[in-house]
């Protein structure tokens, strides 16, 4: 039985495991995204999200701590000045773990973990607002959102209208070179 044992073991003795988790986390934060078996992934991620929120106040005691489970004085810097900027404002979560499906060799399952900031996929501009859960100031935006945008197709009309009689004049040109070269193949063939 399992009882009361929380940390997963991975198949290594403990210096190995941190080690090989401290090695993980320098990885995901210099590369903002790895891929690894989905066991790793939870192992890591359990691992990195209590350094990153100690990056989000800078001090050298901070830092030495940080330090003492990267070992890796540039992984250190990059988190305190990169990464702790960007994640300020998030109170937690900072990574996301995506399943990939299972490795060809040895059918393990794989995923991948990475920075929820660092995505550009998922986060867009619209995102980054904060949403409310009033729905009439959301549905009055929504109006004068629409009417701004009529006026911009309006213009995008034309054009598109000026665009066409370009491609119109080219397509000649393009058929007396054809009618020019069948005429040479003709000449060519009758001596």
């Amino acid at each position: 039985m399992r009882h009361g044992k929380k940390i997963a073991h991975l198949g290594r003795k403990t210096p190995h495991r941190k080690y090989m988790l401290a090695n993980m986390a320098c990885s995901l934060i210099e590369h903002k995204s790895i891929n690894t078996t989905v066991a790793k992934a939870k192992a890591l991620k359990k691992y990195i999200e209590p350094l990153i929120t100690k990056s989000k106040s800078d001090s050298t005691h901070n830092r030495r701590i940080v330090f003492s489970y990267l070992k890796n004085k540039y992984a250190v810097t990059e988190l305190f000045r990169d990464v702790s900027v960007k994640i300020g404002d998030r109170p937690g979560g900072y990574t996301r773990i995506i399943k990939l499906g299972n490795r060809l060799g040895d059918n393990a399952s794989m995923a991948m973990i990475e920075l929820v900031d660092y995505n550009t996929i998922y986060n867009t501009a619209n995102d980054t607002t904060k949403k409310t859960r009033r729905r009439k100031k959301a549905s009055k935006s929504s109006d004068t959102l629409v009417e701004d945008a009529a006026p911009v197709v309006e213009e995008a009309a034309p054009v598109v209208e000026e665009a066409a009689p370009v491609v119109e004049q080219a397509a000649p040109e393009i058929e007396n070179n054809e009618t020019n070269q069948s005429d040479s193949d003709k000449k060519e063939t009758d001596l």
